[in-house]
């Protein structure tokens, strides 16, 4: 590639640079942006709100397994029976 060639690429290049740097900054595409943030955090509020209720759903079944865990003990401990020592 000739001396030529390389500095038409390199302007080139800047020019697009630059034009795309200007697409990028317009008022069109900050309002794109602003839209696409606002569905983000959209959808950040929703996965919010369904994380909440599984952890209500895990709290109440982790409940229920502690009370359930607690009946069997209670069944299975040995009733223990104090009896009175006669000998006075």
């Amino acid at each position: 590639m000739t001396t030529y060639g390389k500095i038409a690429l390199f302007v080139g290049g800047a020019l697009f640079g630059s034009a795309g740097f200007k697409l990028l900054s317009s008022k069109d595409a900050k309002k794109a942006y602003a839209q696409v943030t606002a569905a983000a955090l959209r959808c950040k509020d929703e996965v919010m709100r369904n994380v909440e209720l599984v952890q209500e759903g895990c709290s109440d079944i982790l409940a229920d397994a502690k009370e359930i865990n607690l009946k069997r003990e209670k069944e299975a401990a040995p009733e223990i029976i104090e009896t009175e020592v006669s000998g006075q």
